[in-house]
């Protein structure tokens, strides 16, 4: 799309990348709520711009959305030390029907081309790099922006970014795990991580879970949840058989595996209303992390239509 095009029709051109904007807002905040906000921010920038002198709509929408997204950062972070618990990002369907209110899907080729990019388990380590950190690891990590680019979006010398990328892709390196990314394998193992909770059957999820595993719990003081993580097999899958059953003697649950992330998780509904997402991270086979988020401030973009 020419700039020309883009004047003649800024909705247009906004809607084309709304996805991506969607995509580098989320990455960078680990919010579904904030994201949005500041998409709409963008639109409302975009709307008020002179788009004839726009040469690259999609890069200067990126560039608007990268710098509002780096704006909230430091606000959130400051809510994140008051929060009640263990603090997780809000997790994101990647599949499936569009949720009401919130922003579509990707398509099933896009969120498999997204997989590790969007991981629950990846935003978790996002939040250890500094705000500057993770908007460089963002925009050229998993966007692949040129430095040059980075560097005009942020205000920073181009060496300076290039440094700030290699300090943060090291950082991320050292703490992500190499979990599996065969879809089928995670399909088959979160199914058979709900069966064995559902079914109450302790042996079932021990054999299915590493023995260091760490089971996190975001509840956000609004819903029951564990205030530490929990570590260890045992502890664990004892944890997990109870709240289960708990959980499946509530009327009108409903649980299934559904896109979450970027690959299979467990997400569950009452009576329509979301109620909790199960996203795990596999390594050889092995479950190594839990992440259970509860908060309901934080699952209402799950909300289905009709």
């Amino acid at each position: 799309m020419t700039a020309a095009d883009a004047g003649a029709d800024p909705l247009a051109a906004f809607e084309q990348h709304r996805r991506l904007l969607f995509t580098v807002a989320y990455q960078m905040l680990g919010s579904v709520a904030d994201a949005e906000d500041v998409v709409q921010d963008a639109w409302l920038r975009w709307s008020a711009t002179d788009r004839a002198d726009v040469a690259d709509p999609r890069a200067y929408l990126v560039r608007i959305t990268s710098r509002l997204a780096l704006d909230r950062l430091g606000s959130a972070r400051s809510r994140r030390e008051s929060y009640v618990g263990p603090w997780l990002p809000e997790p994101l369907l990647t599949g499936g029907a569009p949720v009401a209110g919130g922003a579509p899907p990707p398509d099933p080729d896009d969120a498999a081309a997204l997989g590790e990019q969007v991981s629950l388990a990846l935003l978790v380590v996002l939040e250890t790099l500094s705000p500057a950190e993770r908007a460089v690891f963002v925009l050229r990590e998993v966007f692949g922006l040129p430095a040059a680019e980075v560097a005009a979006i942020l205000g920073r010398s181009e060496a300076a970014v290039r440094q700030t990328a290699h300090r943060a892709r090291e950082h991320v390196r050292a703490r992500q795990p190499r979990f599996d990314t065969d879809r089928s394998t995670q399909r088959l193992a979160t199914e058979r991580f709900l069966a064995a909770c559902a079914g109450g059957d302790v042996e079932a999820l021990l054999a299915a879970l590493a023995p260091d595993v760490v089971l996190v719990t975001d509840g956000g003081g609004r819903a029951k949840a564990a205030l530490r993580p929990i570590v260890g097999a045992e502890k664990a899958a004892r944890f997990l058989v109870a709240t289960t059953a708990q959980g499946l003697a509530i009327p009108g649950l409903h649980v299934e595996v559904a896109e979450v992330n970027g690959a299979p998780g467990v997400v569950a509904w009452v009576e329509g209303a979301p109620y909790l997402t199960i996203s795990l991270v596999l390594v050889d086979g092995l479950v190594e992390q839990v992440l259970v988020v509860r908060n309901p401030e934080k699952l209402a973009g799950l909300q289905r239509e009709g």
